[in-house]
């Protein structure tokens, strides 16, 4: 059984919204290991590959979580729907397999652990974990970023 879960982007997996990975060479060596659960959020809640960007508005992932912020791409269109199914259906995926450790690509609006960015498309960045992340810490898995 697998022990940890990594961002699919880390692991080489072409599935980031631009069509393109953020290859981490020792997330890609965990994978091919075999004790590792490879997921993209975003792709697990129904967003093709490619889309256009997305950002979290008017907060972080918690907020989203709590109903208080959305998820919108940069066509204005709200996806929130999807980031949320994505996030769960990588919540059930971890605690099926008895993951307790995930690694996860920083800034995504999915996957940002400490930083995301700010919802204005500027590149501007803040403080906060996007809406996987936040799942994921609420239901007592430890995230880190890489």
């Amino acid at each position: 059984m697998a022990s940890i879960g990594i961002s699919a982007c880390l692991a080489g997996r072409a599935c980031r919204y631009d069509g393109k990975s953020k290859t981490n060479e020792e997330m890609t060596e965990l994978a091919r290991s075999g004790d590792a659960i490879i997921f993209c959020p975003e792709s697990l809640g129904g967003l093709p590959i490619p889309r256009l960007p997305a950002e979290i508005i008017g907060g972080n992932g918690n907020d989203v979580l709590d109903g208080k912020a959305k998820v919108m791409n940069k066509a204005g269109e709200d996806v929130t729907s999807m980031f949320v199914d994505g996030a769960e259906r990588v919540l059930s995926l971890l605690k099926f397999n008895g993951v307790t450790h995930a690694y996860m690509k920083e800034r995504s609006p999915s996957c940002g652990v400490k930083e995301i960015y700010d919802g204005t498309f500027s590149g501007r960045i803040i403080g906060g974990p996007g809406v996987t992340t936040a799942l994921l810490l609420r239901n007592g898995i430890t995230v880190e970023a890489r």
